[in-house]
């Protein structure tokens, strides 16, 4: 039996705070480490979380959440693939982040208002 990983993970505010954890915390992860079996071990350990991060029937990531790792966006990889050898070894932490949608439309160009 290969031995487990200790991956850390950083979550954004409103699922520390679920959670009750602080910034960074620290998951066993047994081999192969990938984001599902991350996921899977922040479920387990935080049975809050579950349904938070992905789809309870899918197992798909939510929409307004993004995974990073190493200065890469890890959000459209499919959930199996291995995680980089950093978070893997434990030196880089895997990052979940609240996404920020909406602002305002800006044109391009704004013509002068004309008056009658």
């Amino acid at each position: 039996m290969e031995p487990t990983s200790q991956i850390r993970v950083q979550l954004p505010y409103h699922l520390r705070n679920l959670a009750q954890v602080a910034n960074e915390i620290t998951l066993e992860v047994a081999p192969p480490v990938s984001m599902a079996t991350v996921l899977d071990a922040l479920e387990a350990r935080y049975p809050m979380l579950r349904g938070t991060i992905r789809d309870h029937d899918t197992l798909k990531r939510r929409p307004f959440l993004r995974f990073f790792a190493c200065q890469e966006d890890l959000s459209l990889d499919p959930m199996e693939k291995p995680l980089p050898a950093a978070v893997r070894e434990g030196r880089e932490p895997l990052l979940i982040i609240g996404a920020i949608a909406g602002g305002s439309f800006a044109p391009l160009f704004s013509a002068p208002f004309e008056t009658p």
